[in-house]
């Protein structure tokens, strides 16, 4: 029985191959460049999905939150990394994890790092994020003094082990010069590896923006990449060069619930619970929410440039494309479309789980499938 014949609302249709695909590919571009792949886990959240990376030499991942850790604990991960700035009302459930799961935090400032001397039970490591431009969350390249800090306060707890630096360049999202941002990424873990390794000689550096990550070829001294969204991609992506559309893992599977042929538009059941609410402008300024593919037994066929379909508007529930022509020609009420998320981070968190090409239920940190 096809896999299409068992869905009814909307569904996050996941390809396998596609998927698989694209952990190759970055598995292979850590190999080649000498880094160790520790991918940010934060748009899969997945236990299957994680095993299939697992069979391209991925052993170390990392979590968006304590929550995601706790999820993924157990697995047989070599470490979990919290890549987000800790949060110290949790070192209770921190605690619980690292009993039996090594673990990995980051550390912003002397307050968190203070509390977590003063409440550790069991060892866990730290890196330092740190702020190089992108200006969201860490310690500014150049606050030595707040480094040093942290640094002395961690040394007081055998428990709290410092394991280097960590950059995320989230404005690789927004810059259009991906390389010089990247200069600018290497040169400032280059110069605190190389400030901070004679006291600190198991030091390493790590970046974790995915724009990059897909991108650059030359990535200097660093030791690690984290990146996360290449595992799906989505059309934030694709617009940044960092993949195409064929390289789109996901896609939200939406019935088709009206058709409007005097304004060539079709109403469909998949809104903004289902895909978030990111999106992209059109060259003539109008909203793009996710564009159409047309779904089969294999997956999904992606339409020539000149048959281009996407959601014009979203409410909660519903969604509006703008149709082609060859489009309004074949729909039908109660058949189904496939939307490309603009971000597959954000769709994945919302649906909640997976429905693989051949059935199968893929699990997510965030619920089950018989909850949506």
């Amino acid at each position: 029985m096809s896999y299409l014949s068992s869905i009814s609302s909307p569904t996050l249709l996941i390809s396998e191959k596609i998927c698989r695909a694209n952990i190759k590919r970055m598995a292979d571009k850590a190999e080649r460049h000498g880094l160790n792949l520790a991918p940010h886990w934060k748009t899969a959240q997945s236990r299957i999905i994680g095993e299939w990376a697992k069979d391209y030499g991925i052993t170390e991942i990392s979590a968006s939150s304590i929550k995601m850790a706790e999820y993924l604990s157990g697995q047989g991960w070599k470490n979990i990394h919290i890549a987000f700035p800790f949060n110290i009302r949790e070192i209770p459930r921190l605690n619980k994890i690292a009993a039996t799961q090594s673990i990995s935090l980051q550390v912003i400032n002397p307050v968190t790092a203070q509390r977590l001397v003063d409440e550790l039970t069991v060892p866990v490591g730290f890196f330092i994020e740190i702020d190089a431009g992108y200006g969201r969350t860490g310690v500014s390249v150049s606050d030595f003094g707040l480094i040093e800090e942290i640094l002395l306060i961690a040394k007081k707890s055998p428990k709290l082990n410092f394991k280097g630096f960590y950059l995320h360049a989230g404005h690789s999202y927004y810059m259009p010069d991906i390389p010089e941002l990247y200069e600018q990424t290497r040169n400032a873990l280059d110069m605190l590896k190389n400030k901070y390794r004679t006291e600190y000689p198991e030091l390493l550096t790590r970046t974790g923006d995915t724009p990059g990550c897909a991108v650059m070829e030359d990535f200097g001294d660093i030791d690690e990449m984290g990146p996360g969204n290449f595992v799906f991609y989505d059309l934030m992506q694709e617009k940044l060069g960092g993949c195409f559309k064929s390289d789109i893992a996901v896609a939200l599977a939406v019935p088709i619930v009206d058709i409007n042929r005097e304004r060539n538009e079709i109403l469909v059941h998949g809104g903004g619970v289902h895909l978030a609410k990111d999106v992209l402008k059109e060259e003539d300024g109008s909203s793009n929410f996710g564009e159409v593919v047309y779904l089969n037994e294999n997956g999904w066929e992606i339409p020539e440039i000149q048959n281009r379909s996407y959601l014009k508007s979203i409410s909660q529930e519903h969604g509006i494309i703008k149709a082609s022509d060859s489009l309004m020609k074949t729909a039908k009420i109660g058949e189904l479309l496939g939307i490309l998320p603009v971000h597959s981070c954000m769709t994945a968190d919302a649906m909640g789980s997976y429905l693989s090409l051949d059935g199968k239920i893929i699990d997510h940190c965030e619920g089950s499938f018989d909850k949506k």
